[in-house]
């Protein structure tokens, strides 16, 4: 199956951004939805945002305005682009892929890979 590599993590300070490749062991085209989600020690790994194969996207309330999503098929390359960077979004950040249960996006069903390291900071 595809598996995904997070990088471009780092330390940012408060207002900074960070931009985040996903890249995929092979061709991401027939994925219907693919997603980016976070995880912080103590709290439930929280989904940010995904994209359909479309380029319809949505996002979590907390990232709205600030977070962008897109994906290349081309490329086999997933982004997401952070602006106004909070200490809150301080997480390991990973993506997966969801399928269409009906007319919905479905729970993810990739593996989970290594993530990235988001930390922001003064």
């Amino acid at each position: 199956q595809v598996q995904f590599v997070e990088s471009g993590g780092g330390l940012v300070q408060p207002g900074g951004s960070l931009r985040l490749p996903c890249a995929a062991s092979g061709n991401i085209f027939s994925l219907a939805y693919i997603a980016w989600y976070r995880h912080s020690p103590g709290k439930q790994r929280e989904w940010v945002a995904q994209v359909s194969n479309s380029g319809s996207t949505n996002y979590a309330g907390s990232v709205r305005g600030r977070f962008t999503i897109s994906r290349d098929n081309a490329t086999n390359t997933v982004w997401l682009q952070m602006h106004s960077l909070k200490p809150e979004d301080t997480a390991v950040y990973y993506c997966n892929y969801k399928r269409l249960i009906g007319n919905s996006a479905g729970p993810p069903i990739g593996s989970w890979g290594q993530g990235t390291q988001v930390t922001v900071s003064s």
